[in-house]
């Protein structure tokens, strides 16, 4: 299960109602920002999510709308004498950046808080055990960009009616068929495949930040429960949106279509146009279509 709570949903100008880019991502009792925009800490406080238990920072590129929150969490996060290292996921020129912008302000080595510098290449980068995150790349201007593949695995459960009628007692043998071990009773091998059910329960979370096209994201996105992703512009203006190297609502939708989505969620909204409107476009190609608002929480 994934739980994501948007704590800012606005393109690069933000607005009375929304803040720049900043998504909280928990699962198994992590928690984790997919970018930083300016004024995140204040949005983590506003939403109730608050700072404990987060230690990691995935960045999707390096935009100042993406990343200039950092600076004022790490310095809220030292004053809060947080004791957790913070890891922060980038592709190489993206923490370039990063690091710039740290030293800048405190000097070379010494931001507010223990910090790790990841750099992103695709794949998996991340296993905890309950949850995987692997990244692929992304088109968006001079940027290194990435996405993000966040996956549960699908687990098998017993049957209790199997297990009845093979007279397998409650207790460790029971464990060991959950955990796929065969099993020994009165001299007779029982296989886990004789009592498991079918996998169910994997889930499968896509987010991609800032993106100037879709060819070549579909693999990627292929049967992901819920997709969220920019829409900065309307189908109308599509010329512009090439031109500053993002995507139409109905971009976004198509690509949802085509690859199996169950839900998409569009993000990183202009102010030039009504939610209405965008809504619309992106619904008439892809129905199950949701747009983002600060302090929206899902659970996947």
């Amino acid at each position: 299960m994934f739980a994501l709570t948007f704590l800012g949903t606005s393109a690069s100008v933000p607005s009375v109602e929304r803040n720049h880019p900043a998504l909280l991502v928990e699962a198994a009792g992590k928690r984790m920002l997919v970018d930083c925009g300016e004024g995140t800490q204040r949005q983590l406080l506003r939403s109730g999510a608050g700072f404990r238990r987060l230690d990691r920072i995935l960045l999707t590129h390096a935009h100042l709308d993406h990343v200039l929150g950092i600076p004022g969490l790490f310095s809220t996060l030292r004053l809060r004498q947080s004791a957790e290292v913070m890891t922060v996921h980038g592709g190489p020129a993206t923490l370039e950046i990063v690091i710039q912008m740290l030293e800048g302000l405190w000097g070379a080595g010494r931001a507010p808080l223990p910090v790790e510098f990841a750099a992103l290449a695709a794949g998996q980068f991340l296993d905890a055990g309950d949850f995987t995150v692997a990244c692929f790349p992304v088109r968006h201007r001079d940027t290194d960009s990435f996405g993000f593949v966040f996956q549960s695995p699908a687990r098998r459960h017993l049957q209790p009616d199997r297990l009845a009628a093979l007279d397998i007692p409650d207790g460790p043998l029971r464990g060991a068929l959950a955990a796929g071990r065969p099993v020994v009773i009165a001299d007779r091998t029982i296989n886990p495949e004789e009592v498991l059910g079918p996998p169910s329960g994997g889930k499968k979370l896509v987010v991609i930040g800032d993106t100037e096209a879709t060819d070549g994201l579909s693999h990627h996105v292929a049967g992901a429960d819920l997709l969220v992703i920019e829409a900065t512009f309307l189908d109308r203006d599509a010329a512009t949106a090439r031109e500053y190297g993002h995507l139409t609502a109905a971009q976004a939708a198509a690509l949802a279509a085509d690859s199996n989505v169950r839900q998409l969620v569009l993000t990183h909204l202009s102010g030039r146009y009504e939610d209405g409107e965008v809504l619309a476009e992106a619904a008439t190609i892809f129905p199950s279509t949701r747009i983002a608002a600060d302090f929206d929480r899902i659970v996947v």
